[in-house]
């Protein structure tokens, strides 16, 4: 079944009638004993979320369809307020709101933080952008007690169900999360956003991203699965967007700065200036981090620089612009075979490889409402990048490096692009409905080359094609890409609980791929008998229409159960089709992916004492690309080529159960226990490689299962996470027994237990340490293709760490 026969599927669209009125609420929020205003207070309906927040004059206002409501009111300065009215027509609803009687502890701050923010977790709409029906999850990073200063996803991301984490080295230098069968490497399967924007080096032609923000400066981490590539793009994995850390709103300065130190050399310096001063508004911050590595030749240095800075021209309007800068340099321990990990997981021999990456970000954003009801943004934004890589890198990984000359790649990235939403609330049938339209414009111009390095062992990223002009592996090429798009969804509300939501995407994208690479052949005595330039030229033009729909339907308070179905594609990258790597060859007739994803579950928070999200999800692939085993010049290969149509599902879920609010019930403690389960099945259903159809599908372990623990009391908070991934494969033929070079084999089950602690004093001060892989576990999760192996790269074994937070 090709892409277009899915369309059948997803062309429903149900729209509904009512002839229920429209109410319209106001009213003002005051302080109960000096009766002046309280802003920027929220207004929840228990049922939906925010629906208002309150003005510089504590002014408030919105509209509803209910006769009866729950408002929740919501500001860290004072109690909450719980009020359930009474709508007939225009209604004006004052209320007074009273201080906190005593200064909270950490606890107590964590509490109201993680209540609350159950309630405002993704709405039906936030912005400029619509998550009706679509599974969301949100990652709070200031509630986390995960191992920040080293970007510990396996840890930060512990309450996002099915997660496939690479866990290759101590500082958390790149993110590499996939799930569903995805590859995590360099998460290019989600498109990656931080604040809104892109930031992969290019999101058709190689959608890898080699930065990842400092959780440190991360306020919460947004995760949509598969059916957000109607808004953000056509990629199976769906959306991951990095949300910064907003300017200090009260005062002009707030400084804080973060050490940590840890073993194998480990220290990290993040320190950051914050404030608000009349219209204008900014956020800063400087992450330094330098290590040995837990390896030998694995040490490191990393620089990254953020600025924010905001003017708000009045309620309306507001401009924002970005500055991101990272650079970091990193020695390769290069990988192993599968008799040197049972030898020792944690030796090396490769001294002399290295990789650097230099990203530079940019974005300029404008947000304005034309009313309550419509709003609009359009962001532009770019990327200047390169990165480089460098070092002695043979299939036969075992083979000790015979200090020649190494092999040399150097990626440049030079991208734009621009995006524009338009959404507006209006009535249909007096009925609300909400409508959201947009479009972006992206253009890449990328290079790639790759020739001869140095035949030293420092980091010296030029090329010597002076010294060695007949190095083998040479090729130069420029990758332009174009992608044109427009989206739109609309949510229909058919009652007060039921919302339906079509959307459509229409892409246009261009790939080329325009240079050269080289024949070299030499004979037995090394003497070149041919030295031939290839020239090639790709393009490839497409354009298609991806559909898909989603529905909630909010039984109570404490119960929604949603589904989505939404179509998938995704283009061959450059990687796919131009650099040579030892390890495995490129089948010339690889061609893009297409298939879709979808969701149906259940998820609420009952009266606090549990919350939940369980969903059961299918994902179907036609022209999956992944590795087969071929026979090439005598010699057992792997090959990178379309495999064939796979199917793959599972059961998704995660309970949090608030056992203080169910025992203890004393707000000086908080004590919550979570299981995080995903079970997978998966299956090659077509396949034109022999051996393949009915193998399981790679990157999915059949049990991915993490739970924990965090206990506190006033300012103090322990944690402790236990996670267990169950086996999985590396390739079609669903091998085993790793090969020599390593790139190929099972990766084994494994488990690892994490341990935090945390201590605040007076607010300016805090105290964190942890133990990660307390038990000491040998184990790897990746088995890599090129850099930084190819071969098994093993994860770090026990470690520690010390964090001093400083607030003034």
């Amino acid at each position: 079944m090709r892409l277009k026969d899915y369309s059948c599927l997803l062309l429903i669209i149900f729209m509904s009638c009512s002839v229920r009125a429209q109410f319209q609420i106001s009213g003002k929020v005051t302080d109960a004993v000096t009766g002046l205003s309280v802003i920027e207070v929220d207004l929840y309906d228990k049922e939906a979320g925010v629906i208002a927040t309150t003005d510089i004059n504590g002014n408030y206002s919105f509209e509803t369809t209910k006769e009866n409501l729950t408002l929740v009111l919501f500001t860290f300065e004072y109690q909450v307020l719980e009020k359930t009215i009474i709508v007939v027509g225009t209604s004006v609803y004052d209320f007074q709101l009273n201080k906190l009687s005593e200064q909270l502890t950490a606890i107590e701050i964590t509490v109201r933080k993680e209540k609350i923010f159950q309630l405002d977790r993704l709405k039906d709409v936030e912005g400029t952008a619509i998550y009706a029906g679509k599974k969301t999850e949100v990652v709070l990073i200031e509630n986390s007690t995960a191992n920040l200063a080293t970007n510990n996803a396996r840890q930060i991301f512990n309450q996002v169900a099915g997660l496939n984490i690479y866990q290759n080295d101590d500082a958390g230098l790149q993110l590499n999360i996939g799930g569903r069968g995805l590859d995590p490497n360099r998460t290019a399967n989600f498109n990656t956003r931080q604040n809104g924007y892109d930031i992969s080096a290019d999101v058709l032609g190689y959608p890898e991203s080699y930065y990842a923000p400092p959780a440190e400066g991360l306020e919460s981490i947004q995760v949509i699965r598969g059916a957000a590539s109607l808004q953000y793009g056509t990629q199976f994995g769906g959306l991951i967007n990095f949300v910064m850390k907003k300017p200090n709103p009260k005062n002009a300065i707030e400084l804080i700065t973060r050490n940590t130190i840890g073993n194998n050399g480990l220290y990290t310096n993040f320190t950051s200036l914050s404030g608000t001063k009349g219209k204008w508004s900014y956020y800063t911050f400087f992450n330094y981090k330098k290590g040995e590595g837990f390896r030998p030749n694995s040490e490191f240095e990393s620089r990254n620089g953020y600025a924010h800075i905001g003017y708000q021209f009045n309620k309306k309007t507001k401009v924002t612009g970005e500055v991101t800068y990272l650079n970091y340099l990193a020695q390769q321990a290069g990988g192993l075979n599968d008799a040197q990990f049972e030898e020792d997981p944690f030796q090396s021999n490769r001294a002399r490889n290295w990789f650097e990456v230099d990203w530079l970000l940019y974005n300029l954003t404008f947000t304005h409402d034309f009313s309550k009801d419509t709003k609009f943004t359009f962001s532009a934004f770019g990327l200047d990048a390169q990165r480089n890589a460098l070092g002695f890198r043979t299939n036969r990984v075992d083979q000790l490096d015979p200090g020649s000359e190494r092999d040399l790649i150097k990626g440049e990235f030079n991208n734009y692009g621009a995006e524009a939403r338009f959404l507006s609330h209006y009535n249909l049938g007096n009925k609300k409905a909400i409508f959201l339209i947009g479009s972006k414009f992206y253009r890449a111009n990328n290079t790639s080359k790759q020739g001869p390095g140095s035949d030293g062992s420092d980091a010296n990223f030029d090329f010597q094609l002076d010294d060695f002009p007949n190095y083998p592996d040479q090729n130069e090429f420029i990758f332009p890409n174009l992608n044109v798009s427009v989206f739109g969804e609309n949510i229909f509300y058919v009652t007060d609980k039921l919302s339906i939501t079509p959307g459509f995407r229409l892409e246009y994208i261009k790939t080329e791929s325009d240079g050269f690479s080289r024949d070299i052949g030499v004979d037995g005595a090394g003497n070149v008998i041919r030295n031939n330039r290839v020239d090639e030229n790709f393009v490839n033009e497409r354009t298609f229409a991806l559909l898909g729909i989603g529905t909630s339907y909010k039984v109570i308070t404490s119960l929604e159960f949603y589904g989505n179905i939404s179509q998938n594609y995704r283009s061959v990258t450059y990687t796919d089709i131009s650099t040579v790597n030892p390890a495995f060859e490129i089948n010339p007739d690889i061609t893009d992916e297409e298939g879709f994803t979808a969701d149906i579950g259940a998820r609420g928070n009952f009266k606090d004492y549990v919350s939940y999200d369980a969903s059961i999800f299918s994902l179907a692939y036609q022209d999956r690309i992944g590795f087969r085993q071929i026979v090439s010049d005598g010699r057992v290969k792997s090959e990178r080529a379309n495999i064939g149509d796979a199917f793959i599902y599972g059961l998704e879920s995660l309970v949090d159960f608030n056992l203080n609010k169910l025992f203890i019930k004393d707000s000086n403690y908080v004590f919550n226990l979570f299981f995080n389960t995903s079970i997978l099945s998966s299956e090659y259903t077509k396949s034109e490689v022999s051996g393949v159809e009915g193998n399981k599908v790679e990157f999915i372990p059949e049990l991915n299962f993490k739970t924990g623990m965090k206990f506190g009391y006033k300012n103090f908070l322990a944690s402790v996470q236990y996670s267990y991934l169950s086996e999985q494969f590396t390739d079609a033929s669903n091998a085993v027994d790793g090969v020599l070079s390593g790139l190929i084999g099972a990766i084994p089950a494994y488990d690892i237990v994490d341990f935090s602690i945390s201590y605040t004093y007076n607010k300016r001060f805090k105290l964190e340490a942890g133990i990660n892989n307390v038990l000491d576990n040998a184990y790897f999760t990746r088995r890599a293709t090129g850099y930084p192996g190819p071969g098994i790269i093993p994860s770090p074994n026990r470690n520690y760490y010390l964090t001093l937070e400083i607030k003034i």
